[in-house]
């Protein structure tokens, strides 16, 4: 085991009330997965900070949504040669020295130029890089030494059967990277999450990850056999929460016919805690004409017991004044 790192977690606390989880950071008022998007998030009060991770060429972890590069850096400008045949960039097609002099930037749609929310950090504008795991581990230790302030991670494992199908592979290389930082007992802040369950499952039994694991869920038809009672119970058998999508927990075409369903009930049941996904102030349910609405219904309703979101200042506020 390794026991040499530069900072130590800090043990994670008992949390009385929902957690919140700055999604990829506060990603609604700075680019997503930059440093400066896990300051604020930290800085405002947010319980854990959201680590999406993809290889690169050279086997470095680093924090991205997605395996492609086009949509959150000028990728295309630099190395207007190295796209695949299908189009797209590929992170894994890269060193990390390579990634290093790309500039990231708000999200956009590579076709159109535009940003895919368009009242965010403007593009183009300021400089932001893009950031390696142990860079983003070792910034955020740093910080809650500092501020005093602990604030968990909450990395994710991205893609990892496409990350095997190319040769790499992800989860054997990041586990001892969260080991090394600290990060290694449920007693540690930190929430490993993966949507693929064969992965998940082979984190916990062949990897022997001892620490916190969360099963994500995503929302189409493949993954509704995991939202019922007999999908959760084989959840749990490696699994301590799920990640469902909000969808999954409050539905509704109209404010007028929302509905609770009973998954947090069921999960609840199967003795797993439920961390929905994603609350964004600027991309509302139809069910809810409001932010206050929505979290409302996911945590007084449904009674989830974290939230995803672009904004964690608005669920910090909102959260300290619930009764």
């Amino acid at each position: 085991m390794i026991k040499s790192f530069l900072f130590m977690a800090i043990a994670a606390p008992a949390f009385s009330q929902p957690i919140v989880i700055a999604h990829r950071g506060a990603c609604g008022y700075l680019p997503e997965h930059t440093l400066a998007a896990k300051a604020l998030a930290q800085a405002m009060g947010a319980d854990c900070l959201e680590q999406d991770i993809v290889l690169t060429k050279d086997d470095v972890p680093v924090i991205m949504h997605d395996i492609n590069l086009d949509t959150v850096t000028d990728v295309a400008v630099r190395f207007p040669d190295r796209k695949r045949e299908d189009g797209r960039y590929y992170a894994l097609d890269f060193t990390v020295a390579e990634l290093k002099q790309l500039h990231a930037c708000e999200r956009f749609n590579p076709k159109t130029g535009k940003a895919v929310y368009p009242n965010r950090f403007p593009l183009g504008q300021s400089s932001f890089q893009l950031v390696t795991l142990e860079e983003e581990l070792q910034f955020i230790q740093g910080l809650n030494r500092s501020t005093g302030r602990a604030a968990g991670i909450y990395p994710e494992i991205k893609q990892p059967g496409w990350h095997r199908k190319q040769g790499h592979d992800i989860s054997a290389i990041v586990l001892p990277i969260l080991v090394k930082y600290g990060y290694k007992t449920k007693q540690d802040d930190c929430w490993v999450q993966c949507f693929e369950l064969e992965e998940t499952q082979r984190i916990r039994n062949e990897l022997g990850w001892q620490g916190r694991l969360v099963q994500l869920i995503g929302g189409g038809k493949k993954d509704e056999a995991l939202l019922t009672p007999e999908g959760l119970a084989e959840i749990a058998k490696v699994a301590d929460g799920i990640g469902p999508s909000i969808g999954s927990v409050v539905t509704g075409k109209t404010v007028a016919d929302r509905h609770i369903t009973t998954l947090v009930k069921d999960a609840h049941l199967a003795k797993l805690v439920v961390h929905a996904y994603t609350l964004r102030i600027d991309e509302l349910p139809k069910c809810t004409a409001t932010p206050e609405e929505l979290m409302h219904a996911l945590f007084d309703e449904a009674r989830v017991d974290g939230l995803f979101s672009d904004f964690p200042d608005v669920v910090v506020k909102w959260l300290r004044k619930a009764p």
